[in-house]
């Protein structure tokens, strides 16, 4: 059954641990989740505005998710950004839909 909801962990900078209802009806992504919820400074995520051309969304996924494979220019990108872990997506190329439910994930340091 669709939900219009689902339950995500996100885990800030500063290690701080929010449980959040992120809706999968709206067309978001885990960037523009994060950036609504105001879990970092206004300014420090999304930086590019969604177009995978600064990292500054740069996350860490710790569940063990089947996510979409990463894009040319995501795998690009990452490639040149800093604190890259073996986890490591841009949470602007991951869209909210129902097969996030109970996604853990940590936003990367700032640059």
């Amino acid at each position: 059954m669709d939900k219009s909801t689902v339950k995500i962990h996100i885990t800030d900078r500063s290690g701080l641990s929010h449980l959040i209802d992120a809706p999968t009806d709206m067309g978001m992504n885990l960037m523009e989740v994060i950036r609504s919820y105001e879990l970092e400074d206004e300014g420090t995520v999304g930086i590019c505005g969604g177009m995978s051309m600064c990292a500054s969304c740069q996350c860490y996924i710790n569940s063990p998710h089947d996510l979409k494979i990463p894009s040319q220019e995501e795998r690009l990108m990452l490639s040149e950004a800093f604190n890259i872990q073996e986890n490591s997506r841009l949470s602007c190329q991951i869209f909210i839909s129902n097969d996030l439910d109970g996604l853990k994930l940590t936003i990367a340091p700032g640059e």
